[in-house]
């Protein structure tokens, strides 16, 4: 029986370790060529080591599968560019595009270094926009020679970053920048052939594993409930034909709980009476109607500010 990947070819950044890692190899066991891009980096950004991303090949290789190492910066705009083209030329094109790929550098927005914001920015943020962008240009390149186009971007963004998280401004703003930017591919690329979604995943990796008391304190039945392969799951099935209908949409996936994350709506309105204290008798009146801000969950918690 053919997989649900069956004959797509896919790039997974980040996929050395942890989320990625499971997206890698569960879209090879479902059929994918996968293109595995890592750096090695530490959680913090520093380092480098080729090691993880070439046992991720030597495993899919073992099941059958085919693999290629790459190890392109994500935040380079001409090593993006590479990296695509090694999908293509080594697997004559590219199907699937899982942006994964991370860093965290947590501190209180009060001693939050210049370079802790940057580097966490740029990993996160410039690091999905600079594959999505070759990896639509090649898209829209064989849309335009008349070629039928079912392509997929998988985003990852956080609770972090669309509910708020004490101590992770520069995470938290980067995912919810990573949560619009899949909103404007989605407007953009739709008409191609080319669905972008998002991911919003809870998950045992080596970069949450130190704010869970670390990894030798982690019980296995939390490991097995928050695993990686859960969020896999539905990376894979979005990555599927069978999902082309799906577009625009941010998932939270937390162990075996799929659920929508419903974004921003305009909520309750009032008219504006053009003098500071009578638009704060309307403010006033506003939030006793709206919906509360959600929680680290995503559920209302009214006692939250």
């Amino acid at each position: 029986m053919a997989g649900l990947c069956e004959g797509r070819v896919a790039i997974v950044t980040g996929a050395g370790r942890g989320i990625g890692r499971e997206h890698a190899l569960m879209l090879a066991a479902e059929g994918a060529a996968v293109v595995v891009n890592d750096l090695g980096a530490q959680p913090d950004g520093s380092g480098a080591d080729a090691g993880p991303a070439n046992e991720v090949v030597a495993e899919i290789e073992a099941m059958g599968g085919a693999a290629v190492v790459n190890g392109s910066d994500v935040t380079d705009f001409a090593e993006a560019e590479a990296m695509v083209a090694q999908a293509v030329e080594t697997f004559g094109r590219l199907d699937i595009l899982v942006n994964n790929a991370g860093i965290l550098r947590d501190r209180m927005l009060f001693s939050m270094d210049e370079a802790d914001w940057d580097d966490v920015l740029n990993v996160h943020l410039k690091g999905h926009s600079c594959p999505t962008r070759h990896a639509a240009a090649h898209w829209r390149a064989r849309a335009k020679a008349g070629e039928e186009v079912d392509a997929r971007i998988i985003n990852t963004a956080s609770p972090s970053g669309l509910y708020g998280n004490v101590g992770q401004g520069n995470y938290g703003a980067a995912k919810a920048g990573i949560a619009s930017l899949t909103l404007v591919a989605a407007l953009e690329l739709g008409r191609i052939g080319v669905t972008a979604n998002c991911l919003a995943p809870t998950a045992v990796t080596r970069l949450v594993a130190p704010l869970m008391g670390g990894e030798e304190n982690i019980p296995d039945d939390v490991r097995e409930r928050l695993s990686p392969r859960w969020v896999a799951t539905v990376a894979t099935w979005l990555a599927s034909p069978a999902a082309r209908h799906v577009t625009g949409r941010v998932f939270d996936v937390r162990g075996d709980t799929i659920a929508v994350a419903e974004g921003w709506h305009r909520g309750p309105e009032g008219t504006n009476p053009g003098h500071p204290a009578g638009a704060g008798e309307v403010i006033e009146e506003l939030l006793r109607e709206a919906r509360p801000n959600g929680d680290l969950d995503g559920r209302d918690d009214p006692e939250r500010f």
